[in-house]
């Protein structure tokens, strides 16, 4: 049986290994990304079950990653989660949804919630 694939996308490497460690011990594959070209291009090559990607990163933001995502048929149906500190009603989070983001996780996140949200997206029957 194939284990899924969670592709993980933060420019700031401690607050990436920080996300890679609160779904470590879940079970999935976990592939990491540190810019939003690299999320593409590792989004296209690995295709990734679940994507939890940062909304604001240097070069390309997670808003432009994910329209870009979205509209290319190999990585639409992928469920991308921004992950972010802009308040809930800010403009960028809700440009973000508008492009297509399945959910927006305000930081700090918790264990429970990146759990919570992996097993909606990726439960195993």
């Amino acid at each position: 049986m194939d284990r899924k694939r969670i592709l993980v996308v933060e420019d700031h490497p401690i607050n990436r290994k920080l996300f890679v460690l609160l779904l470590d011990g879940l079970g999935y594959d976990i592939i990491e990304a540190g810019s939003g070209l690299e999320a593409i291009d590792q989004a296209r090559a690995v295709r990734p079950d679940l994507i939890f990607m940062d909304l604001s990163m240097r070069g390309i933001t997670g808003h432009e990653a994910t329209v870009r995502l979205k509209t290319d048929p190999a990585t639409k149906d992928i469920p991308v989660i921004l992950c972010t500190s802009f308040e809930p009603e800010s403009e960028l989070v809700e440009r973000a949804l508008s492009a297509g983001a399945a959910e927006v996780l305000h930081k700090p996140i918790s264990a429970k919630s990146f759990q919570e949200v992996t097993h909606r997206y990726l439960s195993s029957e």
